[in-house]
């Protein structure tokens, strides 16, 4: 008999209905399976474990590469590498070697002082009185507990303090930002997003947005003349909001007084009016967040970002720039929190395995947005001030040959 197709159905009426019936069907069979499924699971939990294990989705993420380079490579910190920076397996590992050669030399040294004790058998009150002083000076040390490993938990915070030494040789003004920085703020010649440019003087505290003149016979200053005028006022940042089509385009970042330059392109701008349930931004300092900045770029692009903001945030404005760093696309988002009692509706907080968290059984954070919100992906850092003829440059996208390798 041959078997029945419903797509071949002329009448359009009986091939809905059709179509309709397979479909709940279907919909009907796998709730079955799912249910079955979750008593199973509920007499063997161990068959739920294993099956989240497997359904591990294949992202790219998942999928990212790393440069394989060695020792003195990884060492040199070249802005051009694929290196995991923040990796903790990978820490772990230096860090064995010190302690080990620690190890070493304490037996060579014990071996020595029971030499000398045979030698030297008159000093030995003495030295039994330093040597217990010395023991009771080391006790409370020894009674400390021991540093704590890196967590093995799944997070994407950016630990600035792990950046390699020879970045702060290389770029020792970023890495000691002043306490307060000054935030200079300009567009591109001939801009007309003045309203845009305006609103970063709200992003950015301690900041002040002056126009670049359009006149036709006004001296035109290049950002090599803005960056000097701007450090010799004590400025440590000027921010150049470039245009395209009437839009933001690009976000032009000198670090003062002699660089580096960061060269991004603005992509899904949204000023704050614009988002709904949106709030109002006030003047306290915000906190920072720096998410998924993992090698020596990323990092270095981290400082950046960190060196724009004041160091002391104030607390009680409840404010949190955060940037999330992903796949080289940096988000910018900016919220105000709060902290509430959980609603009766509201379901428990799960950690990472699927247990609900303890300590927060009645406690809820909400958010507001504030704005703006926009996308930002680095194109290129200059050496200096403004790329000069002949110049190299310190790096520059597009060479990524390879769909899973990430510069960030």
């Amino acid at each position: 008999m041959a078997s029945f197709n419903p797509h071949k159905i002329g009448n359009k009426q009986k091939r809905q209905s059709e179509h309709l019936k397979s479909k709940k069907q279907k919909e009907s069979t796998k709730r079955d399976e799912r249910l079955r499924r979750r008593r199973t699971e509920d007499k063997t939990p161990a068959l739920r474990e294993e099956r989240r294990a497997k359904n591990v989705p294949a992202t790219i993420d998942r999928k990212r590469t790393w440069d394989e380079v060695g020792a003195d490579e990884e060492a040199e910190a070249k802005l051009g590498l694929s290196v995991d920076v923040l990796n903790p397996k990978r820490r772990r590992v230096e860090d064995a070697a010190p302690e080990e050669n620690g190890e070493d030399q304490e037996e060579e040294n014990a071996e020595g002082e029971g030499e000398k004790g045979d030698l030297d058998s008159m000093l030995g009150s003495d030295s039994s009185d330093s040597e217990d002083g010395e023991a009771e000076d080391q006790a409370p040390n020894e009674q400390k507990p021991p540093d704590r490993a890196p967590s093995e938990a799944p997070s994407t915070a950016t630990d600035l303090n792990l950046t390699p030494e020879i970045l702060m040789q290389r770029f020792p003004t970023l890495f000691n930002p002043p306490t307060d920085p000054k935030v200079l703020i300009t567009t591109s010649i001939n801009a007309t997003i003045h309203h845009e440019a305006a609103l970063l003087t709200n992003l950015f505290p301690n900041s002040t947005y002056i126009r670049r003149t359009a006149h036709f016979h006004a001296h035109k200053y290049s950002i090599r003349e803005i960056a000097t005028f701007a450090s010799s006022r004590n400025y440590a940042t000027v921010v150049v909001l470039n245009e395209e089509r009437k839009k933001p385009k690009g976000l032009d970042i000198v670090h003062l007084p002699s660089g580096p330059m960061f060269h991004f392109s603005i992509s899904n701008f949204i000023p704050g009016k614009k988002l709904p349930g949106h709030g109002n931004p006030t003047n306290h300092y915000p906190e920072l967040i720096l998410n998924g900045f993992r090698t020596p770029l990323g990092l270095l692009t981290a400082h950046l970002f960190k060196s724009l903001f004041p160091s002391h945030p104030e607390i009680s404005g409840r404010q949190v720039v955060t940037l999330h760093n992903q796949r080289d696309y940096i988000f910018f988002r900016r919220h105000r929190y709060v902290f509430r009692d959980k609603r009766a509706t509201e379901k428990v907080i799960q950690g990472a395995d699927g247990k609900p968290m303890e300590g927060v059984e009645a406690i809820r954070a909400g958010l507001q947005e504030l704005g703006p919100r926009f996308t930002l992906k680095l194109r290129r850092v200059d050496r200096g001030v403004q790329r000069r003829s002949g110049q190299e440059w310190e790096w520059a996208a597009g060479g990524e040959k390879v769909r899973t390798r990430f510069s960030l």
